[in-house]
């Protein structure tokens, strides 16, 4: 490709198919990608969850992990550096595109040193690929935030995460808090911000009677909460802090997602006799819809590197209280859309869910504050494009380098 061209790229999208925001924000890059004409393919152990039914122009790859007797835990790493070999032996990728540093960035750099010295295999790709190996491809490393907080912070894995990001060609956060998080107990390299984003289109304020009538009566407040239930959302908060509010008021809870808290959650609500008030709705691909049908959503994360549920309820108008933990306040801003809360203050956040659900106008004026900002600061189209002219900034230098 030439420093002027602009074709359409071959990019290798690495993520966890996961429900987290890392796989929702790498699903819904490819898909835009797509849209705009460029050739995509995951590399993954599954499809990711927010690509069912695959869209035209995407290809997924399955990374087949292998298990035998002798190994206690299956080698995903390696398998997934081969399967990223071959994709880029099969299809001649321009970027790699990985989510997440340990373990996807080192499978991409073993992937890229295999195609700089190919193994020269007999009845494999390599041998079928013509001149013997492809041209090396440019990775990309974005950071979500459990790559850094727990594994980078890890003894076990600090030095893997810190050379695994020297060998990428590009590495962005998802935020300031990331990247500045990252340079100071990780490794200090260049971080480009690129937020996560929303599309305005399918996040946008909606009614859908029928199915909220589903949780609520017209008189009982929805919330709404959404995450993949681990340690970290602090699922034993967001209970307490709805036991608290029925105090006040007649509500009613939405818990969307899947996770390992999922049970411990479920017998905390039913030892406390609210069982038939909250509703544990699982994993579900249309997350909109349900913040589309809620007056409130409530996040209690102990830490949070972006907050991309809290973005989508923006997007959707709905008020949002939360923990003002790592980069949520730079999410929601100085525009009213909010109320932050110190980690653990279950008091005050009942309080503020309060003066939303007691104060009609309050709420809205939040829900349509949060909209603003996010269509102004992370709308989809916008942040696209800056991934798009960071591959083509990434694929002018290799073919300066060529």
């Amino acid at each position: 490709m030439s420093a002027t061209e602009r074709s359409p790229l071959r990019v290798g999208l690495v993520c966890y198919p996961t429900f987290g925001g890392s796989g929702v924000v790498a699903a819904e890059l490819g898909r835009m990608l797509a849209q705009r004409g460029h050739e995509v393919h995951f590399i993954c152990h599954n499809i990711p969850a927010r690509l069912t039914p695959l869209p035209s122009g995407i290809q997924f790859h399955l990374v087949d992990v292998v298990s035998y007797p002798l190994l206690e835990f299956p080698p995903y790493t390696l398998a997934l550096a081969c399967a990223i070999y071959d994709v880029h032996e099969q299809h001649d990728l321009d970027i790699v595109h990985v989510h997440y540093a340990v373990p996807h960035a080192t499978a991409a750099y073993l992937a890229l040193d295999m195609t700089r010295h190919p193994p020269g295999i007999r009845g494999g790709v390599a041998a079928e690929a013509s001149g013997g190996g492809r041209r090396p491809f440019p990775i990309v490393t974005t950071l979500h935030g459990t790559d850094i907080e727990l594994l980078g912070r890890d003894p076990s894995y600090h030095t893997i995460t810190a050379w695994s990001l020297q060998r990428s060609a590009a590495v962005t956060a998802v935020s300031s808090f990331l990247a500045q998080r990252t340079a100071r107990e990780v490794i200090d390299v260049p971080i480009e911000v690129i937020p996560n984003f929303v599309d305005p289109d399918a996040f946008s304020p909606k009614s859908l009677p029928h199915l909220r009538a589903l949780f609520a009566s017209d008189d009982q407040p929805l919330i709404c909460h959404i995450s993949n239930l681990r340690g970290i959302k602090r699922i034993d908060d967001l209970i307490a802090f709805f036991l608290r509010l029925r105090r006040h008021v007649d509500c009613k809870l939405m818990v969307v997602g899947e996770g390992p808290d999922r049970e411990r959650a479920f017998q905390r609500v039913n030892e406390a006799g609210v069982i038939g008030d909250v509703h544990f709705v699982g994993f579900t691909p249309f997350v909109q819809q349900y913040l589309q049908i809620s007056d409130l959503f409530v996040l209690t994360s102990d830490m949070e590197s972006f907050g991309l549920a809290v973005l989508e309820a923006m997007a959707c108008a709905v008020p949002v209280v939360a923990y003002g933990v790592g980069g949520v306040p730079e999410v929601v801003g100085e525009c009213g859309c909010a109320s932050l809360v110190a980690r653990g203050d279950l008091d005050t956040l009942a309080a503020a869910a309060l003066h939303y659900l007691s104060d009609p106008a309050a709420a809205a004026a939040a829900g349509s504050a949060g909209r603003q900002r996010a269509l102004g600061y992370f709308r989809a189209d916008v942040i696209v494009s800056r991934y798009e002219e960071l591959y083509y900034r990434l694929v002018r230098r290799r073919a300066g380098d060529a």
